[in-house]
């Protein structure tokens, strides 16, 4: 009880990163982690964390959080059978292998370097989201070889930055011709093959920083994962109920307005 009153900021803070996280992904489809990896990374820059640990922990912790939800959503998605089962099949070993090569460095890369990655992927990917649907880029995917570099970059950005499948994959698949509904479900699957060897990862082999927040182990801040994690589950089908009494095409457009900014920020807390 004194650690809660001793602390009832942060995890009220985590509580509502944890029920906008889940209600942004279910409104507007898109994953946790474009959301949550900032929030926390200026969350704990509040608490007096330094931005290289902040940044660490918030990679680390974002991962933890993906884990259950994209369980939830891959049950959702192969109900309706959106799940591509043998695209998994070739691309599971690649993205596998880039997870574990992107966590291997994020153990050991200073923090800076994520910041920046993620600042580059969050301006391109709201760029993407304001663009809106465009014809594709390719008449289909790749052979096998192209497939598995594709696959290897998914899970080595992804990993890096603390994010699941879904802001990587669906545009490369639906750039290549991909239908955009099996695109999405499928991302959530990539999300778990993502997530979980990333998140157990830094957990085991990580090195808490020493001016980790306090509950973190390795890279993940259990108190942060524990508090975002069931407000998360429980508000994405809120989200996604709203998507159909809002228009969600208009205030994705808002959260990618946002999303740049916040991109050109930690940009900027880097470069400036």
């Amino acid at each position: 009880m004194s650690f809660i009153m001793e602390n009832y900021s942060m995890i009220l803070a985590m509580m509502a990163t944890g029920v906008v996280g889940g209600i942004l992904a279910g409104l507007l489809g898109v994953g946790g982690g474009i959301i949550i990896v900032p929030v926390l990374f200026f969350l704990y820059q509040g608490l007096g964390v330094s931005a290289d640990t902040a940044m660490l922990v918030a990679t680390a912790t974002s991962l933890a959080t993906i884990v259950p939800t994209s369980i939830s959503s891959i049950r959702a998605h192969k109900a309706k059978g959106n799940v591509d089962i043998d695209l998994l099949k070739r691309w599971g070993i690649f993205i596998f292998l880039g997870v574990m090569i992107g966590s291997f460095v994020v153990t050991r890369v200073d923090g800076q370097w994520l910041t920046l990655l993620f600042g580059i992927i969050a301006t391109l990917s709201a760029i993407n989201m304001l663009l809106g649907k465009k014809d594709s880029l390719f008449k289909s995917l790749p052979g096998h070889a192209g497939q598995g570099v594709m696959a290897t970059c998914v899970g080595f950005f992804s990993s890096m930055v603390g994010i699941g499948g879904g802001t990587l994959t669906v545009p490369m698949l639906t750039f290549c011709n991909y239908p955009a509904h099996r695109a999405v479900g499928t991302a959530a699957a990539v999300g778990l093959i993502i997530s979980l060897p990333a998140a157990l990862t830094m957990l085991i082999f990580g090195q808490s920083p020493i001016d980790s927040p306090y509950g973190t182990v390795g890279l993940v801040n259990l108190i942060g994962a524990a508090c975002i994690i069931p407000l998360t589950v429980l508000f994405a089908p809120v989200g996604a109920g709203l998507a159909h009494r809002l228009d969600a095409a208009k205030l994705k457009k808002v959260f990618a307005v946002v999303l740049i900014f916040t991109g050109i920020k930690m940009l900027y807390q880097v470069l400036g």
